[in-house]
């Protein structure tokens, strides 16, 4: 009987100690997903580098064509030129290397609205007959928005993709720190196409489409995988991305980030793990 009696509670034991683990694993499960949240504010962030990101390459972009094609800009009136008369822009040249300082000073205007201020500094070798071209890229007290900008990256232009348009991949490791000292990284590389407004006059009809994948760091360490999912339309006329979708994840965790059906807005939507869209203004960011 006493036998039966320790068996009893031997068995009872172990099913308690079964119930605690299980109570326990289900805690840290959720834990987990609670530390690997995705709030609204980590899309936001995300939203407003990958603005950063594109405002540069835009940039990166006007001052190679200025100096490798001037047929295509500098004929044309001042007011027809995206960077505009406040940027200066210097050229060393090195053996068979071309340095490229777009140098905007303490603070200037893009044609589309958007704030710079110090220098992004280009380097890529001498060969105007090229049909793809390695660039390599950094800042010098660079800031976007009053947002500073650092790191670099390197870009391969090419004069015509399978598309006959121009295209450039960008292979970039940057930091935006806010002016309250926080800041985010990404990691990442992007294709963007050029396919509407090359070789015209003006400006304001260049459209870009973008592609690509990388990294989104916050300033806590915690990692998010990002994806387009959807091109993103770059209007350089507009201050702002006017369409397509990124996807945030983290393990079981994902947000969607859509910025429009191609309004020229400051307004994107967010959704949490498949829940109700919510919708941000990118401007208050």
């Amino acid at each position: 009987m006493k036998r039966q009696k320790l068996k009893v509670v031997v068995i009872a034991a172990m099913l308690l100690g079964l119930v605690f683990t299980g109570c326990n694993s289900a805690d840290t499960i959720q834990e987990d997903l609670t530390s690997e949240a995705i709030d609204v504010k980590t899309a936001q962030t995300e939203a407003e580098v990958d603005n950063v990101s594109e405002g540069v390459s835009a940039i990166i972009e006007e001052a190679y064509l200025g100096e490798e094609f001037p047929e295509l800009t500098k004929s044309h009136p001042i007011t027809d030129r995206f960077l505009p008369s406040c940027v200066t822009i210097t050229i060393v040249l090195t053996q068979n290397m071309k340095t490229v300082t777009i140098d905007f000073g303490e603070g200037c205007e893009l044609r589309n609205g958007n704030f710079v201020s110090g220098k992004i500094i280009l380097e890529y070798e001498k060969d105007p007959e090229a049909a793809t071209k390695m660039i390599s890229y950094s800042f010098e007290d660079f800031y976007f928005n009053r947002k500073n900008v650092a790191g670099g990256g390197s870009i391969l232009r090419e004069r015509s993709n399978e598309n006959g348009n121009p295209q450039s991949t960008k292979t970039f490791d940057i930091t935006v720190t806010w002016p309250d000292e926080t800041f985010a990284s990404k990691v990442g590389v992007r294709v963007r196409e050029w396919i509407e407004g090359y070789g015209t006059p003006a400006w304001g009809d260049n459209v870009f489409l973008i592609t690509g994948n990388g990294t989104f760091t916050k300033k806590d360490g915690t990692v998010f995988s990002a994806e387009v999912v959807e091109p993103l339309r770059r209007e350089l006329a507009c201050k702002f991305l006017v369409s397509g979708i990124v996807n945030l994840s983290k393990n079981r965790n994902t947000a969607v980030l859509n910025y429009g059906d191609g309004t020229c807005d400051d307004l994107a939507t967010i959704s949490i793990n498949g829940g109700e869209e919510r919708e941000i203004h990118l401007s208050n960011l």
